[in-house]
């Protein structure tokens, strides 16, 4: 069962959409301040993240930014009483793949929750935190770290990130516009030009061993080349 993490400090509305989405199948832990639901995200898996903005002991953007150094790919998204950009732009830079703005009707987050779904790949969440060797590397996301020949390397977490994105989906194409909104929120020129360059340095990273390749694909997005038998 697809399981929801959901931090929401207005009773009433944590009841009401718990209760909602567990008629939809889903299975929902409600917490009622961001402490707490940064302290059941640590012990148990979850598939996705609604997070209210306006909490007590842990705001919606700062628990998103403890969830984002754990699982960098998990959807999340942000419950807000606010519509202003500043606040959007500020959740969107975090990490946030979604925004919906109170009041809101339950079958609107219904659908954008079923779209998130979607974009999941299938039979990786096993992978988020194991290490993955790629060719003659190592990579530990969660320690943003490669390793080649008994050397560390330690990356940034925008950089791990977008490793562990190009892991996920391994020999097949990535569209741009799809790694873009997932690891940024939104597909955006410079945000684009932003992932160029950060594709740049992987390829430095990855370059003492010709195996691997992240190949463009002009006009669509790239394709991470791996050795076959590091196919899982």
């Amino acid at each position: 069962m697809f399981k929801i993490l959901l931090a929401e400090d207005d009773l009433n509305l944590g009841i009401l959409l718990m209760d909602y989405l567990e008629t939809e199948n889903f299975e929902v832990k409600r917490c009622k301040d961001g402490a707490k639901a940064l302290k059941a995200f640590q012990q148990q898996h979850y598939d996705l993240c609604l997070l209210d903005v306006m909490m007590p002991e842990l705001d919606g953007f700062s628990l998103a930014k403890e969830i984002r150094k754990k699982d960098p790919l998990i959807p999340i998204v942000f419950i807000t009483a606010k519509s202003l950009k500043a606040d959007k732009l500020k959740g969107y830079n975090l990490g946030a793949d979604d925004y919906i703005t109170k009041p809101f009707d339950e079958e609107e987050l219904l659908w954008k929750i079923k779209a998130l779904i979607r974009r999941i790949p299938p039979n990786t969440s096993e992978a988020k935190t194991a290490i993955i060797t790629l060719g003659n590397y190592q990579f530990d996301p969660h320690n943003q770290s490669l390793m080649l020949n008994g050397k560390t390397r330690r990356i940034t977490e925008k950089e791990s990130n977008i490793l562990q994105y190009l892991c996920a989906h391994k020999n097949n194409l990535i569209k741009r516009e799809d790694m873009l909104v997932a690891l940024w929120g939104e597909n955006d020129y410079f945000l684009g030009r932003s992932l160029d360059v950060f594709i740049t340095k992987i390829r430095k990273y990855l370059k003492e061993d010709s195996t691997l390749n992240i190949e463009n694909v002009f006009g669509v997005g790239f394709i991470f080349n791996v050795p076959l038998e590091d196919k899982r």
